[in-house]
């Protein structure tokens, strides 16, 4: 089952590319069943799964096994409760993604292929347990994302997918470097037998060298500061619901392989360096919101948020215990559908009024009542207010790192109270006031498919935020493992 949800979006794909291009409705109806299925699929795998059962629905083949090495790669998927807590987002926003796009003109046919390419590839990153196809998922997750923003972006589109595309390459090529060393010390690329085995005392290269440039990879993606400065030109940049995506899932690729590769693979490293990671998220969060105050661009403004808010999952993964990695794992979540239903609705203000810039805006929430509502819960949503999912996945963090990084969980919550300022800086010049005439005529968000993922994505965070611990149940037991490998 896991193997299917991962290549059915492949299938999806390699249908929408059969079908006559003069057919220009069906390759959203294609994508959307696909999509569609695939999420239910995850629902079925998410019901049939065991907590406390460590690793599930593990699939393994050889793959390549040269006898020159002695030792093989191969192809093995599998979940326990951290990446399939992820691998449910991935598809949930898939879905809502390829809802959000169902007035795309330009090229129809090939943008819900490549949206459906990414989402495999992302999937393969959350399931793979040999580091080899691990990196390999990663890879391919690059060129769809590239070929998205680059032909159906807006503004500079070829130099930010460009830029994007380089940043991670040039992360990927270390990381490279840092599992070849690993695998030849380790004698295997296994991340289940990784996972177990004892200090590196034999490598090729100090583990700590190893350990960095492993993280270099997920320092781009997460994104660390200073290797950020991708991300703001991708979002603004880039379509509505590539940035769903981008801000979703592809950022919780970074948090995840900290987590999987860095943490359970060389807990030794980890502990010796969790001060700078706990520093360095600090750094995130306080850089991050400052940079936000400043930014005159609604989209720009959110994704400079998200620089910001992904410190506190930095900050829960530095402090190596069970209630600060059970926050950074549900900040994932819970950013993933705040700031994409965020990007959802800079979406549809921009689709009326054809412009993102905040001075260009003025009451709007008095002619179109659905997306006032909408970026409202979202923005408290994202500040932290209680009963909203994101108050909880800070919280936990800070409860989580607090005994063990005063000063810089301190200033991590300064960071709490500059979201507030900018956010509702943005929501009041943005929704309330005097209305300027010229969008006062243009309709509000009516139409199915603007309503259903603003729907599902409330009702998400709300959930989450009213009752955590059914995800906490699903992560905890896997969280504890990792926590033990640590010590």
């Amino acid at each position: 089952m896991l193997s299917a949800l991962i290549f059915l979006p492949v299938a999806g794909a390699a249908v929408i590319a059969l079908l006559p291009r003069e057919r220009t409705a069906l390759p959203r109806l294609v994508a959307a069943l696909f999509a569609l299925a695939t999420f239910v699929l995850s629902l079925a795998l998410l019901a049939g799964f065991d907590p406390h059962g460590g690793y599930q629905f593990i699939n393994s083949t050889g793959w390549l096994t040269p006898d020159l090495s002695g030792f093989r790669l191969q192809y093995k998927v599998g979940v326990d409760g951290i990446s399939m807590l992820l691998v449910l987002l991935t598809t949930f926003l898939t879905l809502l993604s390829v809802l959000v796009s169902w007035n795309i003109e330009l090229r129809p046919k090939e943008y819900f292929a490549w949206m459906l390419l990414l989402e495999t590839g992302v999937l393969g990153v959350f399931a793979a347990l040999d580091f080899v196809l691990f990196f390999l998922f990663w890879e391919v997750e690059l060129v769809p994302m590239y070929m998205l923003i680059s032909i159906w972006g807006s503004g500079r589109k070829e130099y930010s997918a460009l830029k994007f595309l380089l940043y991670t390459i040039a992360g990927s090529s270390l990381m490279l470097v840092g599992i070849l060393a690993l695998g030849f010390s380790a004698g295997t690329f296994d991340i289940v037998e990784l996972g177990r085995m004892g200090p590196l005392t034999n490598a090729v290269i100090p583990a700590t060298a190893i350990f960095f440039l492993i993280l270099a990879a997920f320092a781009v993606k997460l994104p660390v500061v200073p290797f950020h400065t991708w991300l703001p030109d991708a979002h603004s940049d880039a379509p509505t619901a590539v940035s769903v995506l981008l801000a979703g899932v592809l950022l919780k690729m970074g948090g995840y392989g900290i987590i999987r590769m860095c943490v359970s693979i060389l807990p030794d490293v980890a502990r010796q360096y969790a001060t700078l990671l706990a520093v360095l998220a600090a750094v995130n969060v306080i850089y991050g919101a400052f940079i936000t105050l400043r930014q005159t661009d609604l989209k720009r403004l959110i994704a400079y948020s998200s620089v910001s808010h992904m410190g506190y999952v930095l900050l829960g993964i530095a402090a190596l215990g069970p209630v600060g990695l059970s926050g950074a794992t549900l900040q994932m979540f819970t950013h993933g559908t705040i700031t994409g239903m965020l990007f959802v609705m800079v979406g549809l203000i921009y689709d009326r009024t054809h412009t993102r810039e905040i001075a260009h805006m003025r009451g709007l929430a008095r002619h179109w009542p659905f997306i006032g509502v909408g970026m409202t819960v979202a923005g408290f949503a994202s500040l932290g207010l209680p009963a909203l999912s994101g108050f909880v996945a800070e919280l936990l963090v800070f409860l989580g790192s607090f005994d063990r990084y005063e000063v810089w969980t301190i200033l991590a919550v300064i960071g709490i109270a500059l979201a507030a300022g900018y956010i509702l800086w943005t929501i009041q010049r943005v929704l309330h006031g005097p209305p300027m005439a010229e969008w006062q005529r243009l309709p509000d968000a009516t139409r199915w498919w603007e309503r259903v993922p603003v729907g599902a994505l409330t009702l998400a965070i709300v959930a989450v935020g009213v009752y955590p611990q059914a995800v906490l149940n699903l992560i905890e037991p896997s969280v504890r493992a990792v926590v033990e490998r640590v010590g």
